[in-house]
């Protein structure tokens, strides 16, 4: 089966709309950067897979930022994605994270935030309370807050094959006013909890979804294919660096022999020396000489 797609579907006889995100590779690379203890890496997958489904959501070119911040043991957890589903994720947390810890246990009390960040126009940003009763709960508390919208979100995540798998499946109601909508939001979401671990990582996406709704017309759109990428690069720490003090940097990197900027996100280390950040501040007065007046 082809691993890191996401699936768009409509149910045509109903006013409802669903989402299938399988992952494997894109998961692996983010949760290889770190050694992360395995309640961790549990919660990267089912973010990431939400993100994922999230941020199929867009109808514009943009990302969506999703981060949970709490007070427990993991702090914070943040997973990016862009609308061509170009995904990166991290997590901090202290000492040592009991492998039978509960999610509500894990990440204590406070908030997911989602931030939606388009190419053009102004950034938007969501908060709702961390349900205790997992990340699905949550977002899908985010949904009836922010758009009233009923929704539905099941995650899963485990080892197929030897190898970590992460996938999501995601029903909302689109805006209408039919009574009959909320009776087959509940058939549909019926047959939706039907879904299993096993399945979503096994099952190709056409063989799900026809396991699951065979009896109703569903049309399933052009799928899209997931995959980590992290955005950091030379030319950001660059910019980061001109930032800082000329001479605070210098000494530095007289102290240390060099300056190092690690990416958390893809474990990649850029390091500068004296000769670099003169470089750095010799172009940047290049490019934007002072005005004279």
């Amino acid at each position: 089966m082809k691993q890191d797609i996401l699936n768009r579907y409509l149910f045509e006889d109903y006013n409802l709309r669903g989402e299938l995100v399988q992952l494997q590779q894109s998961y692996e690379e983010i949760i290889d950067q770190q050694n992360y203890p395995a309640p961790v890496q549990t919660l990267l997958g089912e973010m990431l897979a939400a993100t994922c489904l999230l941020t199929a959501t867009l109808k514009f070119e943009g990302d969506i930022t999703v981060q949970l911040q709490g007070d427990g043991p993991l702090s914070v957890l943040a997973v990016s994605g862009t609308d061509q589903q170009q995904m990166r994720g991290v997590a901090r947390y202290q000492g040592a994270i009991d492998p039978n810890i509960s999610f509500a246990e894990l990440v204590g009390k406070g908030h997911i935030v989602i931030t939606i960040t388009p190419t053009q126009g102004e950034r938007y940003q969501g908060i709702v309370e961390i349900n205790p009763q997992g990340v699905a709960a949550s977002i899908e508390a985010y949904f009836q807050q922010s758009e009233q919208l009923n929704t539905r979100l099941w995650l899963f995540t485990g080892m197929f094959e030897g190898r970590p798998h992460a996938s999501g499946l995601f029903l909302q109601a689109l805006p209408a006013s039919k009574d009959e909508d909320a009776e087959h939001f509940e058939l549909i979401t019926t047959l939706s909890e039907t879904t299993t671990a096993q399945e979503s990582f096994e099952l190709d996406a056409e063989q799900l979804l026809f396991r699951l709704y065979h009896e109703h017309k569903v049309r399933v759109y052009e799928p899209q294919d997931v995959c980590f990428k992290c955005t950091c690069s030379r030319e950001r720490c660059e910019t980061a660096l001109a930032n800082i003090d000329h001479k605070e940097l210098l000494e530095i990197c007289h102290e240390r022999g060099h300056i190092s900027m690690h990416c958390d996100y893809c474990g990649h280390d850029y390091n500068f020396n004296e000769a670099d950040v003169e470089n750095i501040f010799t172009r940047n007065i290049s490019t934007n000489p002072a005005k004279i007046h």
